[in-house]
């Protein structure tokens, strides 16, 4: 019987590929409805909020994958069959979440050190606290429900998490633009916030969300086998250090490629405000972007860790490689349509021309920083899905920190850099090589950690 082909593989990776992509879209889209808003409010407005995201998105996305690394411990349980023990996972994730939230949220009330960086006037800089504010009461129920997330897709069963977060964008619309223009109806009046209005309410929106998580756990006979219902297990201090072994370097590395991109923003403010809300717009549309990278990611880590669990290597190397190969090949494709659909793009968001005029020459660079993207992100999930995060740390570090942002700041505020390369198009192409420098380095160590496994394995077949 021959080997299963890429054809084979690329099915079962879009079959639990797809309900990912859909609810990360919907993720996505509380801060797409926030842009635009805010771009509709006032320029000040959009200003505060691409700060105030940027440093949200740092400390979130730092702390999320820490959670997540219930992911591969509760994929590789359920692959050999151990349903308990992959369902005790998701409470000791859930106890991770609220002990780092604790420090996530400080940071939050206290931003001293993001401001400090954007250098933004008084105006702008009132906003984006007000933001921040809003989103240190968003940040634990969101972590909570990252471990809820993280764990239905270690069991394959995604759909659910996409239903909750296509629920929460259909709330989070009309709430947000209520909050941000205010509203009279008789005696109800809402002022206008602006951008701290998108902040609160996304604070009440991911909380509504959570407590449909917990419900859901209690009620649908599918979490039955992994005994999950009733108040959460105690803390387990073994489970606990597993999740932090892997965790925290899972999230430092997230972390880092976050802040990579997010100091961006910061930096790029030192120019002129119109800069970073032209900026702001690019960033949006590659994060857009990279939801198929990330899903495919998501996807080919839960089955290659369901595949480590049954012990089956081949299936493992397979469904790892084609993951890559698929998410590039796609990658290719969207950053061709980005390019050539640029202006119409960007005045889906603003019409106002010198915002669009700012981004439309950073949308030429979106298309090559996603295709290194693509391949970078779902190499470093197929090393996660082996326990592996210490490499992926490392390599971000020094792509991302030294590569991108570094090289982006030489190249932006360099007087001996290329002109054309001069203020957020220098950013943008030192990230993109970052991310290529990320790509070729951890997808190198997956074809020697592939090689080296088969050349163990090769004696005891002799």
């Amino acid at each position: 019987m021959t080997a299963p082909g890429r054809r084979h593989s690329v099915r079962r990776i879009a079959a639990l590929a797809w309900p990912v992509f859909v609810g990360q879209v919907a993720v996505l889209g509380f801060s797409t409805v926030d842009t635009v808003l805010a771009g509709r409010a006032s320029a000040a407005d959009l200003a505060a909020l691409a700060i105030g995201s940027s440093a949200y998105i740092s400390i979130f996305i730092g702390l999320m994958g820490a959670v997540l690394a219930v992911g591969p411990i509760a994929g590789q349980a359920y692959g050999a069959g151990r349903t308990v023990e992959a369902g005790a996972q998701l409470h000791q994730a859930m106890w991770l979440a609220l002990a780092i939230s604790v420090p996530g949220c400080a940071l939050l009330l206290f931003p001293e050190p993001f401001l400090a960086l954007a250098q933004a006037p008084p105006e702008v800089e009132a906003k984006a606290r007000g933001y921040l504010l809003a989103l240190a009461f968003a940040l634990p129920p969101a972590l909570l429900f990252t471990a809820f997330r993280g764990f239905n897709t270690a069991v394959s069963r995604p759909k659910i998490v996409m239903a909750l977060q296509l629920g929460a964008l259909a709330v989070k619309v009309p709430l947000s633009a209520v909050l941000v223009f205010g509203i009279e109806l008789g005696a109800l009046r809402v002022p206008a916030l602006g951008a701290p209005g998108c902040g609160i309410a996304t604070a009440l929106v991911v909380t509504a969300q959570l407590l449909a998580a917990w419900a859901l756990l209690q009620r649908d006979p599918f979490y039955r086998r992994f005994d999950l219902r009733g108040r959460p297990a105690r803390p387990h201090r073994a489970s606990l250090s597993a999740l932090a072994r892997l965790g925290l370097p899972m999230g430092s590395a997230m972390m880092i490629e976050t802040t990579g991109f997010a100091f961006m923003a910061l930096f790029i403010s030192r120019i002129a405000a119109i800069q970073v809300a032209g900026h702001q717009l690019a960033a949006n549309i590659a994060a857009l972007l990279f939801m198929v990278p990330l899903s495919i990611g998501y996807a080919t880590s839960a089955l290659v860790a369901q595949r480590i669990g049954a012990n089956d290597r081949a299936d493992v190397e397979r469904l790892s490689w084609h993951g890559v190969q698929l998410s590039i090949g796609i990658a290719a494709l969207l950053g061709m349509t980005v390019f050539a659909l640029r202006r119409p793009l960007l005045e889906l968001y603003t019409d106002d021309a010198d915002v669009v005029a700012a981004a439309l020459p950073l949308l030429a660079w979106v298309a090559v920083f996603h295709l290194a993207d693509a391949g970078q992100a779902v190499a470093s999930f197929v090393l996660r899905a082996h326990r592996i995060a210490i490499v992926p740390l490392i390599v971000q570090a020094v792509a991302a920190w030294g590569v991108g942002l570094g090289g982006g700041y030489w190249l932006a505020f360099g007087s001996s850099g290329p002109a054309a390369l001069r203020g957020a198009s220098g950013f943008w192409a030192a990230a993109a090589l970052g991310l290529l420098v990320a790509g070729l380095g951890m997808g190198g160590y997956i074809a020697w950690m592939f090689a080296r496994r088969r050349g163990e394995a090769a004696p005891a077949r002799a």
